[in-house]
């Protein structure tokens, strides 16, 4: 039995494994909804807001990165169970999430070591290709959660 509280006259209960999907795509959205911002005010040279939203895009695919362990060390993977040319596409798409999701840890990493070393040119070079990558993982990780789980979710029986 789930523990059960009031919250500003709303009932609220604890959060579950079974929760971490919805927590994982909105923390996809919001490090995409960060990353775009964070470009257009370094396009427009406002650096400070652009460091901002980085700084909160990378906290959010952190939290991201650990929810996402935590879901699946405790329940493997999800089948897609979807018929149809629906699947040959949800695979495309989560083949080339998964791929680039391996490369934007350590393209991040690179990413981000030039600024500690006041390298803005090396950033700039770097983060060209990093930002594209970054932004295509988070759109594609919260598409794969609404295909996933909400569009064609698997039958529970």
């Amino acid at each position: 039995m789930q523990a059960r509280q009031r919250f500003f006259g709303y009932t609220t209960r604890e959060m579950t494994i079974s929760d971490l999907p919805a927590l994982n795509a909105s923390l996809n959205s919001l490090s995409t909804i960060f990353l775009a911002t964070g470009w257009y005010a370094i396009r427009r040279g406002y650096w400070r807001q652009h460091i901002a939203c980085m700084v909160t895009a990378l906290v959010t695919s952190t939290a991201f990165l650990v929810s996402y362990l935590i879901y699946h060390a405790h329940t493997g993977s999800t089948r897609f169970t979807a018929q149809g040319i629906i699947r040959p596409i949800y695979f495309s798409i989560l083949i080339t999430h998964v791929l680039l999701a391996f490369a934007i840890l350590p393209l991040v990493i690179v990413t981000l070591v030039p600024v500690f070393r006041r390298r803005w040119d090396k950033h700039r070079r770097i983060g060209r290709w990093t930002m594209p990558i970054w932004l295509y993982v988070s759109v594609t990780g919260v598409l794969v959660y609404f295909m996933l789980y909400q569009w064609f979710p698997p039958a529970h029986g």
